[in-house]
């Protein structure tokens, strides 16, 4: 495994969040909807490397055509052959870097918002090599490039509104449909409107339970069994007072046994 990707992971928390509402003026409903359908609401992989998806066709295009005859799989200028996420994409995405980096690193979606390589200007980085160093630093960063490129690429003023199809085919591309972002975005929206978005600091013991190997199930910001369950086996295991909710001593330990880790 490439170590090159890989972080600390450091999860999304309330300044980050908040510095993103106040450049995207929207609700925490509205920006946690994008994220939800996007990302399922996660930024990074188990192994703290950012979520991506390698599109073979994007590549095919940046570099003319010039690998398609011998490395189809990678390169083409049909979309697909995406495979498994995780170690998957990273496997294609390094495959492509060997023939042309920079163009291997526009043709991929990263991080919370799923920003294409190629909009590195919109979320206010220098180049590509900027944008992915912000991508895999922490979620705070990623969301900001995602804010930026809804700023930059006119989608803003489609998800201000609640218009959903507008935005998920300035999102998502004129076939949105076919994958029903719209519906999806909108049924998100209502969710979180009255269900209530996610609570930043379970959902940051979510992330490093999951990067630590405990398997709390969904990384939603919720307490439900699974996660309680994970919380209790690792405050055990950690001699630390087992807790039906989650103590800021916990979440301290948890955060310097991530930080502990390796890189």
């Amino acid at each position: 495994m490439s170590n090159e990707f890989r972080s600390h992971g450091a999860a999304l928390d309330d300044e980050g969040l908040e510095h993103a509402l106040d450049l995207a003026k929207v609700s925490a409903a509205q920006l946690w909807a994008v994220l939800a359908v996007e990302t399922s609401g996660n930024g990074f992989f188990s192994d703290r490397r950012p979520k991506i998806l390698f599109e073979r066709h994007v590549f095919s295009r940046l570099t003319h055509q010039a690998f398609d005859a011998q490395h189809p799989d990678i390169s083409s200028k049909s979309p697909g052959n995406y495979g498994a996420s995780g170690d998957h994409q990273y496997d294609r995405l390094n495959q492509a870097i060997e023939l042309d980096r920079n163009a291997a690193l526009q043709s991929t979606s990263w991080g919370l918002g799923q920003i294409m390589g190629f909009n590195f200007a919109s979320t206010g980085s220098a180049d590509v090599e900027s944008m992915v160093r912000r991508m895999v630093l922490s979620e705070n960063e990623q969301l900001l490039c995602m804010v930026g490129t809804l700023i930059g690429g006119g989608s803003i003023a489609a998800l201000r509104a609640k218009d959903w199809a507008n935005f998920a085919r300035r999102y998502n591309g004129p076939n949105y449909a076919i994958n029903n972002y719209d519906v999806r975005l909108s049924a998100a929206y209502q969710k979180f409107s009255y269900g209530g978005t996610p609570d930043l600091r379970i959902r940051t013991a979510q992330t490093y339970l999951t990067y630590l190997g405990w398997h709390p199930g969904t990384i939603d910001g919720i307490v439900g069994k699974q996660t309680r369950d994970a919380m209790n086996l690792y405050q055990a295991k950690e001699g630390l007072e087992l807790t039906t909710v989650l103590d800021d001593e916990t979440l301290a330990h948890l955060r310097s046994r991530v930080l502990a880790l390796p890189l």
